[in-house]
């Protein structure tokens, strides 16, 4: 659906608009700035030359008429002091007619009136003031005031009407500048007044335009908009107005017809869905129902199939007691087969209870001190490790939320897995250390043994699945499964990480406290700690518990838990504390208990 574009468009309208109002705004301008500059003038002319002019012309009369006043005083008493006003009046007369000669020259017919006075001035200077002065000093002050005559007194009024002349041309020419400044303002108001009109016709068109061509044409389309949006989807959608609200009701009306080609699609696959959640639900329900077998199945195993496993044992040990020696070479073997079956048999049951148990009996997180918690897991580990010359160290270790026999046999396992799985005649080392990143504890086990290779990384955590023969290294396969499942139930993860240069490091995280987190970022000001290194650098976390001990670094070679995946559940009995029958993870038993 396609519309021919008629007329012009929005932005065409508007540019026109635009243009012509800033042309109109731009000659406005300029006449209001030739009338300012010329205001300029007229004020200058006011203030900095009539002005100045007008009060040098008063002061100029009043100079000569005190050189006139000193002439007569000194005619009637001959004294020298009397004629001190007249030379005074002379020289000040000269600095005025400078001045006023700077000011005069705009003005040249003020310029005339004003070289009239001066050639006045000098014909009574040399027709009466000087002759009178040089009478008085050869013929004593009678001789001057015979000079001093009513001609002498008129040739002095003609300077008074020359000087009179002056000021009133420079008082014409001051109103003239005065009226020429209230014109000006005049026309520079009339201007403002213009240039406001033409903003305000401006902008009523503007707001005449936008209601015609805008407010209209998007009214009318949101009222189809809305039509479609409450189900009529049916409804075709077209733009009024200027082109580009034609094209935008063209783009609204083929999003419409997506719209509801879309949920003809949806429909459909809503009943899909539909039928796809029943058979989900059902599934689920079957789901609930095997799970309620599989517990049955554990308390089964846990009662009823040990207690017939624990008479073959016990049987099969007292055979081997009491005839040992006296069948021959293969029923001795036999026996020994059928009494390491069962005890292996009673070990798996063991530990597949206390693996189903995980997450399932629960005493309730809460706040465990990992240090203290150390301290636990060295007791229990100390016959394997004292059997072994094994030697276990651990950092500064925080405080965490969990489960406090959970996280013992977590840390049991991993030690128990570090000191088993060594390398001949070396010597086990094993140190936990623990760094802070972001929001969670980023917690390490590392030992310096046999170590394991990256494509088996993954599949140690797989319950019953081995890397060894159980004759090279005894154990149910399932250790490591056990603290997989303790780690991910506490909200963490669990990995191996395979890029330390000897060994193997068994990393897994544990949720920080809030309060670890804030005085990390109020450490370091950033949200983000624990990118330094365990070890000796680690210490520069600050107020971090994760900061681990100079005196704990690992040291050289230290490599991880041994690559075995059952993990340490074939640990020795007096380790766990448990029965010789029950196995290394029946401690597990005791823990989820």
């Amino acid at each position: 659906m396609t519309t021919t574009d008629t007329g012009w468009s929005l932005r065409g309208r508007l540019a026109v608009l635009v243009a012509v109002v800033g042309l109109l705004l731009l000659g406005v301008a300029v006449a209001e700035a030739v009338v300012a500059t010329r205001s300029r003038a007229h004020i200058d002319a006011v203030l900095n030359q009539t002005g100045p002019l007008r009060v040098q012309s008063q002061e100029l009369l009043a100079v000569l008429v005190d050189q006139e006043t000193a002439i007569r005083g000194y005619a009637l008493t001959g004294d020298r002091e009397d004629l001190v006003p007249f030379d005074t009046g002379r020289q000040r007369e000269e600095e005025l007619a400078v001045s006023m000669d700077q000011l005069l020259a705009s003005y040249p017919e003020l310029r005339d009136e004003f070289d009239t006075v001066q050639q006045r001035t000098e014909q009574w200077r040399q027709a009466v003031a000087l002759p009178v002065i040089a009478a008085i000093e050869t013929g004593g002050a009678a001789a001057g005031q015979q000079l001093l005559t009513d001609q002498s007194r008129q040739q002095f009024d003609q300077i008074r009407v020359a000087v009179e002349v002056l000021q009133n041309g420079i008082l014409e020419v001051r109103d003239e500048a005065a009226a020429n400044v209230r014109s000006t303002s005049n026309l520079l108001v009339l201007l403002l007044v213009i240039a406001a009109l033409v903003v305000l016709v401006a902008g009523v068109v503007l707001l005449t335009s936008l209601e015609r061509m805008v407010i209209r044409p998007l009214t009318s389309l949101a009222g189809q908009v809305r039509e479609v949006a409450v189900g009529d989807y049916g409804h075709g959608i077209t733009g009024t107005g200027p082109p580009e609200f034609q094209r935008l009701g063209e783009d609204v009306d083929a999003m419409r017809q997506k719209i509801a080609a879309d949920l003809a699609e949806v429909r459909a696959a809503r009943e899909r869905i539909e039928w796809v959640n029943t058979q989900l639900q059902k599934q689920a329900e079957e789901l609930t129902r095997s799970n309620r077998d599989l517990e049955q199945f554990a308390y089964v195993a846990s009662h009823d199939l040990q207690e017939p496993l624990r008479k073959v044992a016990s049987f099969c040990q007292l055979l081997q007691r009491r005839y040992a020696g006296q069948l021959d070479e293969r029923a001795d073997q036999y026996i020994a087969f059928a009494v390491d079956g069962a005890q292996r048999m009673q070990r798996l049951i063991n530990d597949l209870l206390a693996f189903s148990r995980i997450g399932r009996l629960t005493t309730g997180f809460t706040d465990v001190d990992l240090n203290r918690l150390m301290t636990e897991v060295a007791a229990q580990t100390e016959p394997a490790r004292q059997y072994a010359d094994a030697e276990l160290t651990w950092g500064e270790l925080p405080v965490i939320r969990g489960e406090e026999p959970l996280l013992t046999n977590l840390l049991v396992n991993l030690v128990s897995n570090s000191v088993k799985f060594r390398r001949a005649d070396v010597p086990p080392k094993v140190h936990v250390s623990a760094r802070l990143i972001g929001e969670d504890w980023e917690i390490t086990c590392q030992d310096n043994g046999i170590g394991i290779e990256p494509e088996f990384a993954d599949k140690i955590f797989v319950i019953f699945q081995r890397l060894h023969a159980k004759d090279a290294y005894p154990g149910t396969g399932i250790g490591l499964a056990i603290v997989k499942k303790i780690v991910e139930y506490h909200g963490g993860r669990v990995w191996v990480d395979t890029d330390v240069p000897e060994g193997t490091a068994i990393r897994f995280t544990l949720p920080a406290l809030p309060a670890d987190v804030e005085a990390a970022k109020s450490a370091h000001g950033s949200a983000a700690v624990g990118d330094a290194a365990d070890g000796p650098d680690a210490a520069q976390v600050g107020t971090d518990a994760a900061a681990v001990r100079a005196d704990d670094e690992v040291r050289p070679g230290d490599g991880t838990v041994g690559a075995e995946a059952g993990g340490d559940s074939e640990r020795p009995s007096a380790v766990a504390g448990l029965p010789q029958a029950s196995g290394g993870t029946g401690g597990m038993k005791e823990a989820v208990g």
